[in-house]
């Protein structure tokens, strides 16, 4: 399988138009274009039924006392974990394609439904998480919500965008489903799959 991130460049950094959070010299970050990338694969396998798409980062801090906090620094040696940003399932098997804006055209304060969406089906990205403890932003956040790290994290953060095709027409899943449950429920059903990989830091000294 082939996938092309219209966009992004493999290694290099993603554009800030697909970002949640762009770098600010007044306030470290403010929010940015948020709008999802277009996405184009081919190449599937003959018994193909769905696809899947999902976008992690697989450099979150995996204790986030220091994220963002003056004066300190999120360390490099810090153990890692996967932060979801992108979740659609039963894509159906003719499609191809996922135009640029299609699932996210903006930052929605308390997020976007999770189920069907413009194409497939929505799950729960980790800004749910993320910003629960923000009275202005706390939601329920699905479909494509782009890049934003802590803006005094010491490395650069990457971005896994990946379709899976699968062999089943639908993986079930209902509800504030999140990106564990998707790599459960797609075990034994992957035919193929494609990966591109961007980079993006809101750090000034590594920008």
């Amino acid at each position: 399988m082939k996938l092309e991130v219209r966009g992004v460049e493999e290694g290099q950094p993603i554009p800030e138009k697909f970002a949640f959070g762009v770098f600010s010299e007044q306030d470290h970050m403010s929010f940015g274009p948020n709008r999802n990338p277009e996405l184009v694969w081919s190449g599937a396998p003959e018994g193909t039924k769905s696809f899947v798409v999902m976008m992690f980062d697989p450099d979150v801090p995996s204790v986030a006392d220091d994220v963002n906090q003056e004066g300190k620094t999120v360390p490099a040696d810090l153990p890692r974990v996967d932060f979801f940003h992108w979740l659609l399932t039963d894509i159906p098997a003719n499609i191809g394609r996922i135009p640029e804006g299609e699932d996210s055209d903006g930052v929605l304060p308390k997020g976007k439904d999770h189920g069907p969406g413009p194409i497939g089906v929505r799950g729960v990205n980790n800004y749910t998480q993320f910003l629960a403890g923000n009275p202005d932003m706390a939601g329920t956040y699905a479909g494509y919500d782009g890049p934003c790290p802590p803006w005094n994290d010491e490395i650069i953060h990457h971005y896994h965008f990946e379709v899976h095709a699968l062999d089943v027409d639908s993986l079930g899943l209902e509800g504030e489903f999140d990106g564990n449950d998707v790599r459960q429920a797609m075990a034994g059903h992957v035919l193929a799959s494609a990966r591109v990989t961007g980079t993006y830091t809101l750090n000034p000294d590594l920008r």
